[in-house]
C-alpha cells in the first residue's frame, strides 16, 4: 500500500452561490454515487434532508457536523464529511474553517469542487430535556461560523439544519410562521417515508448509531485484560531482538506474516480467539508498516469475513495502557469494512484511529478516500498485484542493511523507512516507551 500523501492546492474560488433557506425553490437532486446499487433520490426540501441523513452516512450521527457537497447545475451529491462538535465553543471558528477546506479539497480530489453545501448539526439535548429547541440556540453560533467559512471558500450554503431529539429546525429560516418553533418531526422517526423506503430498497439501511459502533471497538476487561498486559510486555524484548538479529526487519516482517497466515486460517475455520502470546506479537508486529501491509492483503472473498473478525478481535485487545497499538488493526478493520461495502463502519473506525493517532497516514488516506466518494478497487488491484508477485514459501524479501535498532527507536512504525526511502516520521512505541509529548520536559503542542 502506498502511504504517501499528495498535496492538493485549491483552484480559483468562484463567486458564492446565493443562499436558499426553507422557502420554495429547486432542491438538490442526488445522483447515483460511485458505489453500485445506489438509486437516484431527489430531495425536495429540508424534511427530505433530515430523513435521508442516516442513509447518506450509513449510521445515525450524534454530536456531529455533517457537510454534503453539491455539484453541477442539478446539484448532485459530491463529497461528504462528518466531524465531531467540540464541547468548547471557543474552538468552533477554527473547526468551521478546517471543515470547509477539507470538503473542498476532498471534492476537488474526487472530481470537482462543490458549488453549494448542505449542513447538518446533530446533537441531542441533555438527559431529561424532551425538546431540542435549546440545542438550536446553543449551536446557532457554530452554524453561523460554518456558513461564513464555506462562503470564504466560494461555496454557498443551500440549507443548514439542526437535528435533535427526532426533530429538525432550519438555521436559515427567518420568516415569521415559516417553521414550527418546536421543530418538525423527522418522518422516519414515526414511520418510513418515501426516501427511507427507496434507500432501504437500495440496500442503504443505517447500521445503528455512531456511539454504538464505537462502543464495539472498546477493549476487553479483566481477567483477560490482565493476561494481555503481561503478554504485550513480554512481546517487546523478543521483537526488538528480531529486528536487531541477522535477518533484521525483513525476518521480523516474515515472522509477522507467518503468524497472520495462521491466525486468518484459524478464524476461517471458526476460531474466535488467539492465545495472549500470539495476540501480543501480532499487535506489536502490526506497528511496522510492512507487517501491516501484509495483513492488508487478506482481501479475497473467502478471506474477508475472517480477516475482519480477526482485526476487530485485535482492536479489542489493545487494553490500557496499550491503546496506542490500536490504529493499525483499526485501519485494517476499516479497510475490510470498506471492501465489504460497509462504509459507515469504515468511516467510524478510521475516525477513532485518527483520534488515537492523528498522524497515522494510511488511516488519513482511507478516510479521505471514503469521504470523497471513491471506491477501493484501484487500491485493491495494487494490493493484489503485490501479493501475487511475492514468491510463496521463499526467503524474505531483501532490504537495505540498516543500523541495529535500540529500545528507543525499535522498528519502523507506520510511515517508517523503506529501503532507500526517507527517514521515519514516527517511531514504534513499544510497551514501556513514552511518546515525546508525554515526557515532562516536552512542551505541549510542539
Amino acid at each position: 500500500m502506498n502511504d504517501e500523501r499528495t498535496a492538493m492546492t485549491p483552484g480559483p474560488l468562484p463567486e458564492p452561490e446565493p443562499d436558499a433557506g426553507c422557502g420554495p425553490g429547486p432542491q438538490p437532486g442526488f445522483r447515483p454515487g460511485p458505489l453500485p446499487g445506489q438509486l437516484p433520490v431527489r430531495m425536495r426540501g429540508p424534511a427530505d434532508m433530515a430523513e435521508l441523513l442516516p442513509y447518506l452516512l450509513g449510521f445515525f450521527p450524534d454530536d456531529s457536523i455533517v457537510a454534503v457537497g453539491l455539484q453541477g447545475p442539478d446539484l448532485h451529491q459530491g463529497g461528504v464529511i462528518r466531524v465531531d462538535i467540540p464541547d468548547d465553543p471557543a474552538g468552533w471558528p477554527r473547526l468551521a474553517g478546517d471543515a470547509a477546506r477539507l470538503l473542498v479539497q476532498l471534492s476537488e480530489r474526487r472530481d470537482e469542487r462543490p458549488d453549494q453545501v448542505l449542513l447538518y448539526l446533530c446533537r441531542d439535548p441533555a438527559p431529561g430535556v424532551p425538546s431540542g429547541r435549546g440545542v438550536l440556540a446553543d449551536l446557532g453560533p457554530l452554524a453561523a461560523a460554518l456558513a461564513e467559512a464555506f462562503r470564504r471558500e466560494g461555496v454557498g450554503v443551500k440549507e443548514s439544519l439542526c437535528v435533535s431529539a427526532g426533530s429538525w429546525w432550519s438555521f436559515l429560516c427567518t420568516g415569521e410562521g415559516c417553521c414550527d418553533p418546536g421543530g418538525t418531526p423527522i418522518r422516519s422517526t414515526y414511520g418510513p417515508g418515501p426516501l427511507s423506503a427507496a434507500a432501504t430498497f437500495a440496500g442503504l439501511a443505517p447500521r445503528g448509531s455512531r456511539k454504538s459502533i464505537t462502543a464495539g471497538l472498546g477493549p476487553v476487561g479483566p481477567p483477560e485484560a490482565d493476561a494481555l498486559c503481561e503478554a504485550i510486555d513480554r512481546a517487546s524484548a523478543p521483537f526488538i531482538r528480531e529486528l536487531a538479529g541477522p535477518g533484521g526487519r525483513a525476518e521480523a516482517v516474515e515472522r509477522t506474516a507467518e503468524l497472520l497466515a495462521g491466525a486468518v486460517a484459524e478464524f476461517r475455520a471458526g476460531a474466535r480467539a488467539l492465545d495472549p502470546g500470539r495476540t501480543a506479537r501480532l499487535l506489536v508486529g502490526l506497528q511496522d508498516r510492512r507487517g501491516r501491509d501484509r495483513a492488508a492483503e487478506y482481501t479475497e472473498p473467502d478471506e474477508l469475513v475472517a480477516a475482519q473478525r480477526l482485526w476487530r478481535y485485535l482492536v479489542q485487545r489493545c487494553v490500557p495502557p496499550f491503546e496506542h497499538l490500536a490504529p493499525p488493526p483499526m485501519t485494517l478493520l476499516a479497510w475490510t469494512a470498506w471492501l465489504g461495502g460497509d462504509t459507515a463502519t469504515a468511516r467510524i473506525v478510521l475516525a477513532r484511529a485518527l483520534e488515537i493517532d492523528p498522524g497515522y497516514t494510511l488511516a488519513q488516506l482511507l478516510y479521505e478516500s471514503i469521504n470523497g466518494g471513491l471506491v477501493p478497487e484501484r487500491l485493491l488491484d495494487s494490493v493484489r498485484r503485490e501479493r501475487a508477485g511475492r514468491p510463496r514459501g521463499g526467503p524474505p524479501e531483501p532490504v537495505a542493511p540498516s543500523p541495529a535498532p535500540s529500545p528507543a527507536d525499535a522498528g519502523a512504525a507506520e510511515g517508517g523507512p523503506a529501503a532507500g526511502g526517507p527517514p521515519a516520521r514516527r517511531r514504534l512505541r513499544l510497551p514501556g516507551q513514552r511518546r515525546p509529548q508525554d515526557r515532562p520536559d516536552h512542551p505541549a503542542g510542539s
